[in-house]
């Protein structure tokens, strides 16, 4: 039997990650973890409680309690929080916008990427986010590092908007893409930064398949070699 491996692709906001995570994962038959899903699920449990974003030990505390699973779907993975479905609260603007505060303190780190290690350590699995390479899975044998420049980044959520018919302008989404990435790479606790022993794919003139494609070669190489 092939060695069951850990996968890890990072990158920027909407440079496609989970996507390709999700269908590399469904080829390898491998647990797909989305970690941006987490890190909103929390973002959201906030917002709802009228917990300040940036309030760690306030944070901590809710983190006492929250619960979330995800659970698989004919329409794709459902993510619950204390059993409230929140698959498309979590994609909303204001969800958007404040994750990556939530993010940046150090309770919410700790906590997720606990559990993100405990869902990984048999391998078998391909996980998507911004630190999984270098904090969550240093271990990793594949780290991917996905990239696109942002006019195309803003234009793919500007299209994924139109589909949830959530009006935003396209420059307005540049600009939150540009906030956001500034906030990710500049957090104190485990920046957006690629792994030194990554390979970096720019998606900007890629589809899908073709990003899907140069990873699982990739892989393959990888498995002849194990």
């Amino acid at each position: 039997m092939a060695k069951k491996l850990k996968i890890a692709i990072d990158g920027p906001a909407s440079a496609g990650k989970s996507t390709v995570a999700k269908l590399v994962a469904h080829k390898l038959k491998y647990i797909y973890c989305d970690t941006g899903a987490m890190y909103r699920a929390v973002t959201w449990l906030a917002i709802q409680q009228n917990v300040a974003l940036n309030d760690d030990l306030a944070l901590a505390e809710m983190l006492k309690t929250i619960e979330i699973k995800f659970v698989p779907s004919k329409n794709g993975q459902l993510v619950f929080v204390n059993g409230n479905d929140v698959t498309k609260e979590i994609r909303m603007p204001d969800i958007t916008n404040n994750v990556s505060t939530v993010a940046a303190q150090v309770s919410v780190r700790t906590k997720l990427t606990q559990q993100q290690q405990e869902i990984a350590v048999n391998g078998g699995i391909v996980m998507d986010g911004r630190d999984i390479g270098t904090t969550v899975l240093p271990d990793a044998e594949i780290k991917i590092f996905l990239v696109a420049s942002v006019k195309e980044r803003a234009l793919r959520r500007f299209k994924e908007n139109q589909i949830k018919k959530i009006a935003t302008p396209l420059r307005e989404l540049e600009r939150e893409i540009e906030e956001r990435d500034r906030k990710d790479s500049t957090r104190v606790v485990s920046p957006l930064v690629q792994a030194e022993d990554a390979t970096k794919v720019d998606t900007t003139s890629l589809n899908i398949e073709e990003v899907v494609s140069k990873i699982m070669e990739i892989v393959e190489n990888k498995l002849e070699k194990a």
